[in-house]
């Protein structure tokens, strides 16, 4: 149903088209002479709706971005905040397990990790097993299966040597 009445408004959007003209000013007219019209002047033969119509079908669409974000773009973290993010543990860590980490949303900055693997926010640190890097980050729980995997921030993917294309099992840890 809701294709038919879209077919319908294009249909009369062409209909509207092919009987008039648009002027240099912008005005929608059907080419004949205006009996009232002053000489240089046009009559108005749409209503403010149709020429709406007009003007949305005539309207280029908004152009495109020129690129997309990179990750060091879309990475808002500072240096500091990154040294201090790599700093090793202070505090004795209890090791919650493993899981398979993926990139979760970009645009939310900092060093977290939404994971199943605990219950309630915290602070941790996730390890990459394969380099030894690893990064202090905010636990925050996820609502999924334990085998379901974790969600990594950008920053804190970068920092343990991960590609933000894999899909690597990392040790995560509660301080």
């Amino acid at each position: 149903m809701s294709m038919l009445k879209a077919g319908l408004a294009a249909s009369l959007s062409l209909l509207v088209l092919a009987g008039c003209d648009l002027s240099r000013t912008g005005t929608a007219t059907t080419g004949r002479p205006a009996q009232s019209a002053k000489p240089g002047e046009v009559e108005t033969q749409l209503s403010s709706e149709q020429l709406a119509a007009v003007t949305a079908v005539t309207r280029a669409p908004s152009p495109r971005p020129a690129a997309r974000a990179t990750p060091a773009q879309l990475d808002t973290t500072t240096a500091e905040q990154k040294a201090a993010a790599a700093k090793a543990p202070e505090t004795s860590e209890v090791k919650l397990g493993t899981t398979v980490a993926s990139l979760g949303n970009p645009t939310e900055g900092g060093f977290w990790i939404k994971t199943p693997l605990v219950k309630a926010r915290g602070v941790g640190r996730i390890r990459n097993p394969e380099n030894g890097k690893s990064a202090k980050v905010d636990l925050i729980p996820l609502d999924a299966p334990a085998s379901g995997g974790s969600q990594v921030s950008l920053p804190a993917l970068q920092l343990i040597g991960v590609s933000l294309t894999d899909l690597p099992v990392i040790e995560v840890f509660k301080s």
